[in-house]
C-alpha cells in the first residue's frame, strides 16, 4: 500500500521523466496522485479493461532497471516492482483519467496536464542552454565514433523481442533510426502516427513507403510536415516485410510493424549479404524514383 500524500506536498513536474525524448509518468506516481486504493493494480487493471484506448504511444512497459535509473535522481514516491512498471505519455495520462473512478481523477488530471505544459515551456525557454549542451555532446560523439568503430566488428546482427516487450521493441526502433545521418527509408504497410512520434526528433530526411490506408491519413502527414518538414510518403504495395534503410547503405528487416511491436514475438535482423542488399536497394530506389 502506498503512503497517501497531500497533493500540496507533491510537485508534479518532478514526477515527469523523459525516455527517448518522450515525457512520461510512472504508474506508481499516478496511483498516488489519483489516490488509487489498490495502488498500481488499479491503474493497470483500468488499462487492461480498456486496452483499445491505450495504444503503445499512450503507455508502455519499462524494466525495473530503467525505473530505478530515473528515480535515483529524485527522492520521490516509492514503489518497486520486479515486473517493471507501466509508463504513460501525456496523452496516456489524459486517457487514464477518463477510465479511473477516483474522487480526485478530474481535478488531478487538470493539474497534471498543466504540469506537462509547464515542462514544455521550460524546455522552450531554455532552448539556448540545451543547444549549448548538445554542441558539447556532439564533440564527445566525434571522439566516441572512434571507439564505436572498434566495436563495430561485434555489431549485433539479430535481435529477438518477446511478447510484451513493448518498450524494448520501441527502443530498438529508435536506436536503429538514430543511426541515419542523411536519409532514413522506412517500409511499413501498417505505419500509423506512432511512427510520427518516433521520427519527429530525427535530424535527417525520411521516406516512408506504405500502402494507402486509413492508419496514416494525408491530413496527419500534412500537419506533421507543416512543423517538421522532413517526411516524404511513397504509396506502394510491393513489399511484404518491413525494412529500414540507413543512409542508402545498411538495411534492417523487422518481423513486426512499428505500431504493433511487442504484441507478438518477432525479430529484427541486420542484412549482411551484400548481393541481397544491392538488389533490394536498387528495387527501393526504383520505386521511389517512379513516384517522384
Amino acid at each position: 500500500m502506498y503512503d497517501v500524500l497531500e497533493k500540496e506536498q507533491i510537485i508534479i513536474e518532478n514526477l515527469i521523466y523523459e525516455i527517448n525524448g518522450i515525457q512520461i509518468m510512472f504508474d506508481v506516481d499516478l496511483a498516488i496522485l489519483y489516490q488509487c486504493k489498490n495502488g498500481t493494480k488499479e491503474i493497470n487493471q483500468a488499462v487492461k479493461n480498456n486496452i483499445n484506448k491505450f495504444p503503445s504511444r499512450f503507455c508502455f512497459r519499462v524494466s525495473e532497471k530503467t525505473y530505478n535509473s530515473l528515480k535515483s535522481k529524485f527522492l520521490t514516491s516509492k514503489g518497486g516492482s520486479r515486473k517493471g512498471h507501466t509508463v504513460f505519455t501525456e496523452e496516456g495520462v489524459a486517457m487514464l483519467a477518463t477510465v479511473l473512478h477516483t474522487k480526485v481523477a478530474t481535478e488531478i488530471s487538470i493539474q497534471i496536464m498543466d504540469a506537462f505544459v509547464k515542462m514544455r515551456h521550460l524546455i522552450i525557454d531554455n532552448k539556448d542552454i540545451y543547444k549549448s549542451l548538445n554542441n558539447i555532446n556532439n564533440t564527445l560523439i566525434e571522439h566516441n565514433d572512434k571507439i564505436n568503430y572498434l566495436f563495430s566488428k561485434f555489431d549485433k546482427k539479430e535481435e529477438l523481442l518477446l511478447k510484451g516487450e513493448v518498450y524494448d521493441a520501441y527502443s530498438s526502433f529508435v536506436n536503429i533510426f538514430k543511426q541515419a545521418k542523411n536519409e532514413l527509408i522506412i517500409i511499413d504497410f501498417y505505419a500509423d502516427n506512432t511512427l510520427l512520434d518516433i521520427i519527429r526528433k530525427l535530424n535527417c530526411d525520411i521516406i516512408l513507403i506504405t500502402k494507402n490506408s486509413d492508419r496514416l491519413s494525408n491530413l496527419e502527414i500534412q500537419k506533421y510536415n507543416n512543423q517538421y518538414h522532413n517526411l516524404k510518403i511513397v504509396r506502394d504495395n510491393s513489399f511484404h516485410d518491413r525494412y529500414f534503410v540507413i543512409d542508402n547503405k545498411n538495411i534492417y528487416q523487422s518481423g513486426s510493424s512499428i505500431n504493433s511491436a511487442g504484441e507478438k514475438i518477432f525479430s529484427i535482423n541486420k542484412l549482411a549479404d551484400e548481393s541481397v542488399k544491392k538488389i533490394l536497394l536498387q528495387t527501393i530506389n526504383e520505386i521511389i524514383n517512379k513516384n517522384n
